[in-house]
């Protein structure tokens, strides 16, 4: 982790999400348990910041500077409201085309991604605000500049997120090797939102449950399974020419 996207201290930590930045996640020692820790905790509570209590010895591993009990860090991009996003698509007269990303843990993968998403002309990708990959400036650099032109919507529960999608007339996609349909029988030319899950257990049962369809990308040689950033960008692209096509 580069030390410039992070902050030490607790009170430091308080006026960031005070003054609106952007935080990846705050790491909290465990049993800190002062006035000041409690303030911290429900403010990052009432705003919807991240945060996790993780052992003394965890903290030092993350930085040898003077941290108090309290690292947090900051994103190395501006969320952005996805009611916002969506909202000014549907205005403008387009079709809303996302990237629900469930527990991408590899920073390089996540970069990749992105990368292919802002190249095809995406919305959006949507995330959950625990379990994925830091958007660092590593994220950052593989994603060859892409993250700071492509919208990156952080959600508390991506299960409700995925029904306001639904809501608003976008179709939820599933791609996963679990699926019988194939990428390729199914119309992609409505508004989409494509699910694709981890690079090691694929996508959650809970988010399955809530796709309008699911899909599979066909395989026909020995190896039946593709780098996640890889498999994404096939789906991607499929959309796309659908819509092109259209």
């Amino acid at each position: 982790m580069e030390q410039k996207e992070m902050m030490f201290g607790t009170r430091s930590v308080i006026e960031a999400i005070k003054a609106g930045r952007d935080i990846e996640k705050i790491f909290i020692q465990a049993g800190l348990n002062n006035d000041l820790a409690k303030e911290l905790i429900n403010l990052a509570k009432s705003r919807g910041v991240p945060f996790t209590f993780v052992p003394l010895p965890k903290l030092n591993s993350l930085s040898t500077k003077n941290h108090q009990g309290v690292i947090c860090m900051l994103s190395a991009v501006q969320f952005a409201p996805l009611e916002n996003i969506i909202d000014n698509i549907f205005s403008e007269g387009r079709e809303p085309f996302f990237l629900i990303l469930d527990r991408i843990t590899d920073v390089r993968n996540f970069g990749a991604i992105a990368r292919t998403a802002e190249c095809a002309g995406l919305d959006g990708i949507i995330i959950g605000d625990s379990g994925n990959a830091p958007i660092t400036g590593d994220a950052m650099k593989t994603s060859a500049g892409a993250l700071s032109y492509l919208p990156v919507c952080r959600t508390s529960n991506l299960k409700k997120t995925i029904q306001y999608l639904k809501e608003s007339g976008i179709q939820v996609i599933a791609c996963t090797e679990k699926a019988e349909k194939t990428l390729y029988d199914l119309d992609f030319k409505a508004p989409v939102a494509l699910i694709i899950g981890s690079e090691e257990d694929g996508i959650s049962s809970q988010l399955l449950k809530e796709a309008d369809h699911v899909v599979k990308i066909p395989m026909r040689g020995k190896i039946e399974s593709l780098n996640v950033s890889v498999a994404t960008g096939i789906a991607i692209y499929e959309v796309l020419r659908q819509k092109l096509h259209s």
